[in-house]
């Protein structure tokens, strides 16, 4: 399959949210609406369905993980300590380069790395997806929300929003389909054939999402520093992950391609949430979310040329 047959149906489901958001008839609330039916239906349907379904005797591979989290925890460390040396003393220092450290770090796996993924690499990967992301919002955010603390309510409130990350609809459906199939559950042929159904749309939704959601968003006048945050995201995050992975622990093939496509995905719009949860970088993370997103077009394309 070419590279253009693969970008081109996301790109036209997040071009057509994005236009019927910004030019049409959909508003903010409308899009509110589908995102709860998406986040908290489909897209758990879909992840519960897969998981229930994979292989799990090919998923949960220690080198699969080390040669993804290695890489996204070193440069969420050195993003945080560069932004801290390079910038004036502040009461918020500290705060500021936490949140720049998971805009440079933290992919939106679920709604372009998994469809992309999908798209050029089969559903048979799924099980090793939903194995490497887990973890990824919950290490993230807790790293963000440590590192950031000044006092003792922040820590309660960071320990708050972490425990919400963890037992987001996201982590539990992932865990239940993976608790099923370890027990080998038998789920109902007519529960199993409308779980299905749920899940058929979980993916074109969540790309109009993505693409309404940027018409809210505006690249600030910090743009340098979303475009700083948006290579690395887009570029050398994933390079490093294709060399540790390729080099390190001898990793090849769809595998390889899978765990840097997923590094290689635009900043969430989760990030931005924590960003006002930490009231810090909200303008930097909103111009990162638009910039990388928009940018990821071109080097996606670029990584599905190389891997695929």
């Amino acid at each position: 399959m070419s590279t253009i047959s693969i970008i081109f149906p996301l790109l036209f489901m997040a071009c057509l949210g994005y236009l019927l958001t910004a030019k049409g008839p959909f508003t903010k609330d409308h899009i509110a609406g589908i995102s709860l039916f998406t986040f908290y239906i489909c897209i758990p349907a879909f992840l519960f369905i897969n998981m229930y379904q994979a292989d799990l005797r090919t998923s949960f591979d220690i080198a699969i993980l080390s040669s993804f989290y290695l890489p996204v925890i070193s440069i969420f460390g050195l993003s945080a300590g560069l932004y801290y040396c390079l910038t004036l003393k502040g009461a918020d220092r500290k705060a500021k380069s936490a949140v720049y450290a998971l805009a440079c770090s933290y992919s939106n796996t679920i709604l372009v790395g998994l469809p992309i993924i999908v798209g050029a690499l089969g559903q048979q990967m799924m099980g090793k997806v939903f194995a490497v992301i887990t973890f990824h919002s919950a290490l993230l955010f807790s790293l963000t929300f440590m590192l950031s603390a000044k006092q003792s309510r922040d820590g309660l409130r960071a320990w708050k929003f972490s425990k919400g990350i963890i037992l987001n609809p996201i982590v539990m459906s992932i865990s239940a389909g993976l608790i099923f199939n370890l027990l080998q559950v038998s789920l109902e042929s007519n529960l199993l054939n409308g779980l299905r159904l749920l899940s058929e749309p979980a993916l074109a939704c969540a790309l109009f999402v993505l693409g309404a959601n940027l018409s809210f968003y505006k690249i600030a006048k910090d743009w340098h520093l979303a475009f700083i945050a948006s290579m690395i995201k887009l570029l050398i995050l994933p390079l490093c992950v294709y060399g540790i992975g390729r080099f390190g622990f001898y990793i090849k093939g769809d595998s390889l391609a899978l765990l840097v496509l997923l590094s290689a995905s635009p900043l969430g719009v989760n990030a931005y949430l924590v960003a006002m949860q930490v009231q810090a970088q909200q303008a930097v993370v909103a111009s990162t979310v638009v910039m990388s997103t928009v940018l990821s077009v071109f080097t996606m394309s670029l990584w599905l040329t190389v891997l695929v």
